[in-house]
């Protein structure tokens, strides 16, 4: 018994480290605060970009946020509502109108927090490299897409007709006479602000500056000696200065919220999955994937009971935070409390929030989620990426989101049957004196200064073995000085989008710890889609070497031109 209380205070400690201590407290009450106040306008908004209540995007926003900080394996992953999360929302009807839509709201959040926290449990964090970076650019830029044209009824103040966004949208340019002058100019004068704010020392809170003067210059238009009347959050819904109560899920709903749950749960997971594997815990090691499905699934779980929306992880919010200067989780656990207390105190001045505000502040947030570059890069990796690519982001545009969601999982899953299995070994080739062939041996786990390291990679190299490729690679430190590395593709007809990014991210690893990398045997085709990617550029066309028809040939190339790189350094 006594080690059992052991375990468990050395557990206890363990887990509140993840909130510092008094050196880093300041930064992260000044953090919390920042985000706090951001997000009490962007979680409004959130709401109206999901045709919900904007109090339940404005709670969900509250609960993710604190029950993401007490549960995330990341210790600076702030969860709330994604603008993709929104507009999957937005096309589920049970949660858009009726006596009903509270509850079917409330149902869908617990089944997709017991969807993430079973996978999490389970320890499936490393499902989502099964998903191809086609598939993710053409859905995020769709969602984009979605989300600007969801917000021009706001924005202008006409009421669209149409089957879908896109229908609804075209009407609503035709009828451009009908347009209320005074909200286009109310979301017109939020998004200049924004723009020009956020160049200021206020920087993100430059949003929230913006959405208030917006909605003081509806209260302005909207003047009797005016005579004009700008739509306010007041006249859809109505904020008490009060925490929400409960609220419980209704299972009669659970048959027909299940498949929305899944799309939704795997739309949060793939989002939080690019926070885990690309921001560190301040102990410089990357949080546990699985660990934050977990975590996401049990904020969700908390927003279910508590009139939130579904929630996920943030890129926008977390990269916000940290930016504020958050050094643990204290950081976000300081927003919810912000938030709380924003809403207990201002309740019902937050109900004079302009409509247009908030529409124009969605807008800027789907311009600026649009990936033009990613588009480019994988449509010119080769065709299959650009049909994925294409078929994605169609569907996405034109079906609900939830079926487009899975759509898309499923030519994924397509697209790695037909081709060959992702199982990859990296062996390095060792070459000793008065022998003419290389042995082959386990690849260094670090490199060391003025090495060189010659990799011979086995398996099919397209996306989902991109990970395995990488995790097999000698790890790059400061004390790689004069070091190159020497990846032999030979054989490899064709490399996928994300293995390419591999190779570019290793290259600048390389480069910055004053190393290089070769890559020798590259085929035309392989060749090509360098080109075409930009990679060449960035890896250095003197560092690649076309196989020829004598093995071996392009190799020994490479090894030359090691020597030739080190002596012009």
């Amino acid at each position: 018994m006594d080690l059992d209380l052991t375990r468990a205070r050395a557990g206890l400690r363990s887990y509140l480290k993840r909130f510092g201590n008094r050196q880093t407290a300041k930064s992260d009450v000044k953090a919390g605060l920042v985000l706090g106040i951001e997000s009490v306008p962007d979680g409004l908004a959130a709401g109206l970009l999901a045709g919900v209540n904007p109090l339940h995007g404005l709670y969900g926003y509250l609960l993710g946020t604190i029950g993401g900080s007490l549960a995330t394996g990341s210790a600076f992953m702030t969860v709330q509502a994604t603008g993709a999360m929104s507009v999957v929302i937005s096309d589920i009807p049970q949660t858009q109108s009726g006596e009903q839509a509270g509850a079917a709201l409330a149902t869908l959040a617990l089944l997709t927090g017991l969807i993430m926290l079973g996978l999490g449990l389970a320890k499936l964090g490393s499902l989502v490299r099964f998903i191809p970076t086609a598939v993710l650019v053409g859905f995020i830029n769709a969602v984009a897409i979605n989300i600007i044209l969801g917000q021009f009824d706001n924005l202008t103040g006409y009421e669209s007709q149409g089957p879908n966004r896109i229908v609804r949208a075209f009407d609503t340019l035709v009828n451009f006479l009908q347009f209320s002058l005074p909200a286009c100019l109310v979301g017109a004068v939020t998004i200049a602000l924004v723009l020009l704010l956020e160049r200021t020392r206020l920087g993100a809170l430059s949003m929230v500056v913006a959405v208030i003067a917006g909605s003081g210059l509806a209260g302005l238009l909207s003047a009797p000696f005016i005579g004009t009347e700008v739509a306010l959050l007041n006249g859809v819904a109505t904020v008490p200065n009060a925490l929400p109560g409960l609220q419980l899920p209704n299972f009669a709903l659970v048959g027909s919220m299940i498949i929305p749950a899944f799309s939704l749960a795997l739309v949060g997971l793939v989002q939080g999955a690019a926070i885990s594997g690309s921001i560190p815990n301040p102990d410089g090691r990357y949080p546990d994937a699985s660990a934050d499905f977990r975590g996401q699934g049990i904020a969700n779980l908390a927003t279910s009971l508590f009139q939130g929306m579904p929630v996920g992880g943030s890129m926008s919010s977390t990269s916000l935070v940290r930016t504020a200067g958050a050094k643990t989780a204290l950081a976000n656990l300081t927003a919810g409390v912000v938030m709380a207390i924003c809403i207990v105190a201002l309740g019902p001045v937050i109900g004079f929030v302009a409509m247009p505000s908030l529409a124009g502040l969605l807008i800027l947030v789907g311009v600026r989620t649009l990936k033009i570059h990613d588009v480019v890069m994988v449509w010119k990796t080769g065709p299959i990426q650009a049909t994925v690519l294409t078929v994605t982001f169609v569907l996405t545009l034109l079906i609900p989101l939830q079926y487009a969601v899975l759509t898309g999982v499923g030519l994924a899953v397509v697209l790695h049957v037909t081709r060959l299995s992702n199982r990859i070994v990296v062996r390095r080739w060792v070459f000793e004196k008065r022998r003419a062939l290389p042995t082959e041996v386990e690849p260094p786990r670090e490199l060391e200064p003025n090495d060189m390291v010659v990799l011979a990679p086995y398996g099919s190299l397209f996306f989902a073995a991109a990970p395995v490729f990488e995790k097999q690679l000698p790890e790059v430190t400061g004390n790689a000085h004069g070091t190159a590395v020497v990846i032999r593709l030979r054989g490899k007809d064709e490399l996928g989008s994300t293995f390419i990014k591999t190779l570019e991210q290793y290259a600048r690893s390389l480069e910055s710890a004053g190393a290089v990398l070769m890559l020798a045997g590259v085929s035309s085709k392989v060749y090509d889609q360098l080109v075409a990617t930009g990679a060449i550029t960035r890896i250095g066309a003197e560092h690649v070497f076309i196989a020829t028809d004598r093995i071996g040939d392009s190799l020994q190339q490479a090894m030359d031109a090691v020597d030739g790189w080190r002596a012009r350094r």
